[in-house]
């Protein structure tokens, strides 16, 4: 019997299979496709909406509606249009979906893929579930052309899922909202609705609103009472007037007291309730307090309002009965506003940290308190603060303004509150106006360099007015800058430069500073002759440079000091010879292609001289060049043999030129060789014409 039953069992297995099988290929199945050596298709496709799968390579295949056998078949022709073997190509249906569309009142509406045998409350989860204020009662199935309408309530009551509809494939779920949502979006509450209360019939029903914890319409009862509607109600709220309970009843208005009811007992002040009376519980206004003892506090504090000037009572006294300042008070301008119109400020701050031995104003009946607003850094409106205790700041800072000032704070103070300098701020000259002398200008950095000591700070008054300017944006283009540019912080650059011109510096900054903010020398700047008119001494002095050598050394001692107000020239490296000293030049005559001046550094030898002039020329006798040294040693000579130079090559050999010598490279008639073969010819030419006229 073992047996039998283990066959039995395989045989349903394998016709469970076969039936699986038989059922077609559905919209929202996953498709797998094995194909080996294939990466991009070893994987599961959905059927889409048009029963199709995307394969890659392949594009778009219909596979909806075809049995196995089908769907092997078409898609390994599709795969065979762009892979080469597709013998072991393995397609089958790897799980049964369906797909389905949640519309309507659910917090994630749209499109799911869920299981085939998903039910509407799974389909319903998978859409985050029902908003509140969805009509449970009223789901629609839409299936093609046809809807279907079911009781989803009916299934939470009952637990009965024979009430709901069977999903397939393409079918789409709609949940209307509730009709007590109304046509406005809202957080739906239904405890807050018009229909609130224990009552289903709204004409009929007792409506109860205002002050009362539970407002809503209540069903009406034989012998009902009104107190017993405002007890159903939740009873009144702390806030309630119930001196002032108002109740219509067949269309009648009474007024009710209800204090005066609890007081007296007396039944026959209630009020006759009919069925769809009307209930209001207005809330408790606040009497208006006045008398010869009263004191008012106003403004930023946590409880203003009217109190009673008891005898003794002080102004701290009144102030903390009012809760004290709010944290957006401005404590130090308190004003007290005396019965006989007489103003008197307090500064609270200053008083609680004991400074110049301030004491509270006297308050006496019929006087008022104003605590004002703390003012807004970036309030734009004037009012709030009078001139007469505000400092203005201008120019290069973070939020320039109008700023309250305080005689506490000092000038750090004042710039910490205004964001500080920007980046762009002139921090060297920060012009101060206080109205009671000249204007005084502020070195902030060298403030700071010294230690910032408080008592080197200047003195800041109320009605101060102080002024940053800002550098120039762009070192090339700071023309516009020269207006509020003083002469005594600028450098004039001129001559060879990228950008001449006139540039802000400072006595800490250095030549090769100034000489970057004009974009450096051109190519055709002479920097062994620069020159640096000091204009800061009482006396005319110039300073030279040659930039070179200091490129070579490296040596700072070469440098200029230079200050605000010199002047920086560079002349042109090709200028007129004449405007430049023989002693900064080497002369080169004869027989060269370009005789003349040339400018000559220590770096330089005779053979870079000669390439400078052109090289010699054809008829040059470079066995005898002659080199005039007056730098080193006056009105001395020594000749140098070219020719034997290019033979051994011995640099040593070669003659030491500096500046202010001169050489000269001979012409080859002046040599013996050629002297000697002239005279020669000339004896020969006697000797022939001796010969000639012998024959005659």
């Amino acid at each position: 019997m073992r047996n039998i039953s283990r066959v039995f069992l395989l045989f349903a297995g394998l016709l469970l299979s076969i039936f699986a099988w038989a059922k077609p290929v559905q919209i929202g199945d996953l498709v797998q496709v094995n194909l080996p050596g294939e990466s991009t298709l070893n994987r599961g496709f959905q059927v889409d909406k048009n029963g199709r799968i995307n394969l890659p390579e392949v594009g778009p295949t219909y596979v909806a509606g075809y049995d196995e056998e089908q769907l092997q078949r078409v898609v390994s022709d599709a795969l065979s249009t762009a892979f080469r073997d597709v013998t072991n190509a393995r397609i089958y249906v790897s799980e049964r979906q369906i797909l389905v569309s949640i519309q309507g009142y659910v917090r994630s509406p749209g499109e799911y893929t869920l299981p085939e045998s998903s039910t509407v409350q799974m389909a319903l989860y998978a859409a985050g579930g029902l908003r509140p204020g969805a009509q449970l009662d009223k789901l629609q199935l839409k299936r093609g052309s046809t809807r279907q309408d079911f009781n989803y309530k009916r299934f939470l009551d009952t637990g009965d899922s024979q009430s709901l509809p069977v999903l397939q494939s393409l079918d789409a779920i709609f949940v209307p909202a509730s009709p007590l949502v109304g046509n406005i979006e809202q957080e739906f509450d239904a405890a807050k609705l018009a229909n609130s209360g224990d009552s289903a019939d709204s004409r009929m029903a007792i409506k109860v609103f205002g002050e009362v914890n539970a407002p809503g319409s209540f069903s009406y009862k034989e012998n009902t009472d009104l107190v017993d509607i405002i007890m159903r109600s939740g009873g009144v709220t702390r806030y309630a007037s119930v001196e002032q309970i108002r109740v219509i009843s067949d269309n009648t208005p009474t007024l009710f007291n209800l204090k005066q009811y609890l007081d007296s007992g007396d039944a026959s002040l209630l009020p006759t309730l009919t069925p769809g009376s009307t209930v209001f519980v207005p809330k408790m206004e606040e009497e208006i307090k006045a008398g010869a003892n009263t004191v008012y506090v106003m403004g930023e504090v946590a409880a203003p309002g009217a109190f009673e000037g008891n005898k003794g009572a002080t102004f701290m006294d009144i102030l903390a009965n009012a809760g004290g300042p709010t944290r957006f008070a401005e404590s130090r301008q308190i004003r007290v506003l005396k019965a006989s119109g007489e103003v008197i400020k307090f500064d609270l701050t200053a008083y609680t940290e004991g400074l110049n031995g301030l004491k509270p104003p006297p308050i006496q009946p019929g006087d008022a308190i104003f605590v004002p607003e703390k003012t807004d850094m970036n309030e734009k409106s004037w009012l709030k603060i009078s001139p007469d205790r505000a400092v203005n700041v201008m120019g290069e800072v973070v939020r320039p303004g109008r700023i309250e000032w305080s005689d506490e704070m000092d000038l750090m103070d004042l710039l910490a509150h205004v964001g500080g300098p920007t980046l762009r701020a002139d921090t060297t000259k920060l012009e101060i106006a206080t109205g009671r002398g000249p204007v005084q200008v502020f070195d902030l950095d060298q403030y700071i360099k010294n230690g910032a000591r408080r008592s080197e700070l200047p003195e800041i008054y109320a009605g101060t007015i102080i002024r940053i300017h800002d550098l120039p944006q762009d070192p090339s283009d700071n023309k516009s800058q020269w207006v509020r540019q003083s002469s005594d912080a600028s450098i004039y650059v001129f001559g060879q430069v990228n950008a001449p011109g006139r540039y802000r510096f400072t006595k800490e900054m250095h030549f090769l500073d100034i000489l970057s903010a004009a974009d450096g020398p051109t190519k055709d700047a002479d920097i062994h002759n620069i020159r640096v008119t000091h204009r800061d001494k009482p006396y005319a002095k110039v300073s030279k440079l040659n930039l070179s050598l200091y490129f070579e050394t490296g040596d700072e001692s070469i440098l200029p000091i230079v200050l605000p107000g010199d002047t920086i020239y560079i002349p042109e490296k090709d200028k007129n010879w004449l405007d430049r000293p023989k002693e900064t030049t080497v002369r080169v005559l004869g027989a060269v292609r370009n005789p003349g001046r040339y400018v000559f550094d220590d770096n330089m030898t005779i053979l870079d001289l000669l390439a400078e002039a052109g090289g010699p020329t054809e008829f040059a006798y470079l066995e005898k060049i002659s080199v005039v040294n007056l730098s080193c040693c006056q009105n001395q000579a020594r000749t140098f043999d070219l020719i034997e130079f290019s033979k051994t090559a011995q640099y040593r050999d070669l003659p030491v030129i500096r500046s202010g010598d001169t050489v000269y490279i001979p012409h080859r008639r002046d040599s013996f060789m050629e002297k000697a073969r002239n005279s020669l010819d000339d004896v020969l030419r006697i000797a022939t014409a001796i010969a000639l006229i012998g024959a005659l």
